[in-house]
């Protein structure tokens, strides 16, 4: 595409003060541009102290100047990297320079830089994987490395960005592409009486393949759950002890807690980790009729975030089992909750408020207590348990949802390829066709395969100068 050659710059640091910010140019000979901000060569891949020169010659700051000539830099093109104080009003002085002297005219009228404009977001890593500096995975692994809420998300999101999800990936696809070899053999040459694929072995490799492919599936949804996370939303009538049990597991107060009922009018957020797995809770107004129009706005946001819950921990009050109206109430809205909610939703009951209750406890549920802590490490297991969190599971990478679908793809028709090998040669045709498209699906999660939409969707998430 035209933009792709184009030289970029960006401020590459998070906005706001700093110690240190970096201007980011990335494009083809950006010799005659360094020498017009910096007025001197830079030797390639050393810090070089310098002035950066504005118009008249004047320095905007000093700092260190970083040249990296193609193809051994991150994007694979020339990169030219200005590391100055961190404060907004040089950063922004630094990137207008950039731009006016690329505008500028050499000796024989051309410019110092034609075309010079500021980057897109993501562009810098887009540019590194179109010019296979990177593949797909480890340019998505950047920013969920950037993004990461927890220890083990950034852990899990270095190794895809080292190539340890890549190379699994790479490894299924060179198994299936000898596969498909084989089977295009057998399809080329019918006359010979050679069966190639029993003779090769073709049905336990097919069956090899497809124990890699679950292998490397079970590892993706561990990552995508490590990269996203599961929503958990708090759920009962007012005073169950909603706030009180997010405040219980996020450690702080977060939540105002009263004994007035409907203090809780909005939601509240917080992201807790438990074993490195992010869970987003979110405790929300408590369920009942109101004339209040403040209470019943979020009383109706709270259905809202009930309906787009992973998971909804619904909270019990066991000081007022015997009260005849509250259990009713609460038998309401477990019906509403079991026709609003789709099945994929799981519902968990939570008996809070243990130390103020009588010995006689609901044998199902969870049993806590959001004053004490007493059931809260249960608790805790039981939303891993809902996350489909394995704990100590070794080599995990971080993936996306997109990754888990383009696994389940592949395995899909891999199971179908499956089939059509033990009918032998009455459905060849049928099976090299479904190990083409296992093949692409697995070409899609690394890139080898993928549309120009799919990239503007992924790189457009990304942060400017990244």
């Amino acid at each position: 595409m035209p933009r792709h050659q184009d030289p970029i710059v960006a401020v590459a640091t998070a906005p706001g003060r700093g110690a240190v910010g970096i201007v980011r140019v990335s494009g083809r000979s950006l010799q005659a541009l360094i020498h017009t901000l910096c007025d001197k060569v830079l030797t390639p891949r050393e810090a070089t102290y310098t002035g950066f020169l504005d118009a008249q010659g004047v320095a905007i700051d000093h700092g260190l100047a970083l040249y990296f000539p193609a193809p051994h830099s991150f994007t694979g093109e020339d990169v030219l990297e200005l590391q100055a104080h961190g404060g907004p009003v040089v950063l922004q002085l630094l990137l207008a320079r950039c731009l006016e002297a690329a505008g500028q005219t050499l000796a024989d009228a051309r410019p110092t830089l034609a075309h010079l404009r500021l980057a897109l977001p993501g562009e810098f890593s887009e540019r590194a994987f179109l010019n296979d500096k990177i593949d797909l995975t480890q340019a998505e692994a950047i920013a969920d490395l950037i993004d990461a809420s927890t220890e083990a998300a950034a852990r899990s999101a270095s190794r895809s960005l080292s190539g340890a999800f890549s190379q699994e990936i790479h490894q299924l696809r060179d198994a299936l592409i000898h596969l498909r070899m084989l089977v295009e053999a057998t399809l080329d040459f019918p006359e010979e009486e050679i069966d190639f694929l029993r003779k090769a072995d073709a049905l336990g490799q097919l069956s090899k393949l497809q124990q890699g492919v679950l292998a490397v599936l079970q590892k993706a949804r561990q990552g995508a759950l490590l990269r996203e996370g599961i929503k958990v939303v708090l759920a009962g009538q007012p005073n169950a002890g909603k706030s009180s049990l997010l405040n219980a597991l996020a450690g702080a107060e977060l939540a105002i807690v009263t004994a007035v009922p409907g203090t809780t009018r909005d939601k509240v957020q917080q992201t807790i980790q438990i074993e490195g797995v992010p869970l987003h809770v979110i405790d929300t107004a408590g369920l009942r009729e109101s004339d209040d129009e403040v209470e019943k706005i979020g009383i109706e946001r709270a259905w809202l975030a009930i309906a787009e819950a992973d998971a909804v921990l619904f909270l019990h009050d066991l000081t007022r089992l015997d009260a005849t109206e509250y259990i009713a109430s609460d038998a309401a809205i477990a019906r509403t909750m079991t026709q609003k909610l789709p099945q994929n939703i799981t519902i968990l009951d939570i008996w809070n408020k243990a130390d103020a209750a009588p010995s006689q406890v609901p044998e199902h549920g969870v049993v806590v207590s959001a004053k004490t802590g007493v059931g809260l490490d249960v608790l805790r297991h039981q939303l891993l348990q809902l996350a489909g969190w394995q704990p100590g599971a070794e080599g995990i990478f971080t993936a996306r949802a997109r990754h888990v679908t383009a696994l389940r793809r592949a395995q899909d028709h891999l199971a179908v390829a499956s089939q059509h090998l033990a009918q032998q040669a009455q459905a060849l045709d049928v099976l090299a066709e479904e190990l083409r498209l296992a093949q692409n699906a697995l070409n899609q999660i690394t890139g080898e395969f993928t549309s120009d939409d799919l990239l503007g969707v992924i790189f457009s998430s990304f942060c400017i100068g990244k």
